[in-house]
């Protein structure tokens, strides 16, 4: 992994916490969806929905809507750098969720900050490819995902299918997600939630780095509006990491929050909508 240059200031100590009564800072790192649905904005939605307080970090710019991915244009590593490294100097950052990459240079970009920073509460969410089929990571930055992201996490959330891709295994089954979910430690990462929301049962599996294994199962809810979903449970998992809780009730937390954002979503577009991340408000 290269050394991107980051200041010296980010190499030492922590900035000052922020004063009493400001809510934990968590900084989302991912693509701008226009529809709201996925990515940055809805990041910030989840965030704001939990009570805490959300900045960014853009990734890559896409054309899309509620009826797919259409162009995907990742920006330049060099302003992820100066975006993250400002970010960083600013504010005290509780923790990070990781989306969309777009590049392999973007992903070499973010990784080399986690390293220099030592970021705590960091929740990857792979995001390889959309629902509609777009590419959104190309194959070098799924290579460097696999090698150099995914220890830097306190937690990996791929679906079903990006397991698959993390792994060369087949991830169908319960069984097979346990499996995928063990070789993904093998492969370097501590806790894994493989999310099984195309389940019957809808399971999700939690492995955490003692190889202790939880299922978490909910009900099915029918509803087109499921965009967003994996962006939804990773940030609210990052929140509730953020506001102190253990990983196990993290969890459960970030499922139950995105089970109530599908059954209140509204209709939005004329595609697969987007869940109600205010559904409490």
């Amino acid at each position: 992994m290269t050394d991107l240059g980051y200041p010296a200031r980010l190499l030492g100590t922590m900035p000052e916490s922020q004063k009493a009564g400001t809510p934990p800072i968590v900084l989302t790192i991912a693509g701008f969806d226009p529809s709201s649905g996925a990515g940055i904005t809805a990041d910030l939605k989840t965030i704001a929905a939990h009570g805490c307080y959300g900045v960014a970090c853009i990734t890559a710019l896409t054309v899309q809507s509620t009826q797919g991915v259409f162009r995907v244009e990742p920006v330049s590593p060099d302003l992820v750098v100066q975006t993250l490294s400002e970010l960083a100097a600013d504010v005290d950052i509780a923790a990070i969720r990781i989306g969309m990459l777009g590049s392999a240079g973007v992903a070499e970009a973010v990784a080399s900050f986690l390293s220099s920073r030592r970021a705590k509460n960091v929740v990857l969410d792979p995001v390889i490819r959309s629902s509609s089929g777009a590419d959104l990571l190309d194959p070098e930055g799924v290579g460097f995902m696999r090698k150099w992201l995914l220890p830097l996490a306190a937690v990996v959330t791929p679906n079903m299918d990006e397991a698959e891709s993390l792994t060369g295994m087949s991830v169908r089954s319960l069984e097979e997600m346990k499996a995928a979910a063990e070789h993904l430690q093998r492969m370097g990462a501590r806790a894994v939630v493989i999310t099984g929301g195309h389940l019957p049962e809808n399971t999700d599996l939690l492995r955490l780095n003692a190889g202790e294994e939880l299922e978490f199962t909910s009900p099915r809810i029918d509803s087109t509006s499921t965009h967003g979903t994996g962006c939804a449970f990773a940030t609210s998992l990052a929140c509730n990491l953020a506001l102190g809780k253990e990983m196990k009730e993290a969890v459960g937390k970030a499922k139950e929050y995105v089970g109530k954002a599908i059954a209140a979503a509204y209709p939005v577009g004329q595609g697969k909508g987007p869940v109600n991340h205010f559904f409490g408000s």
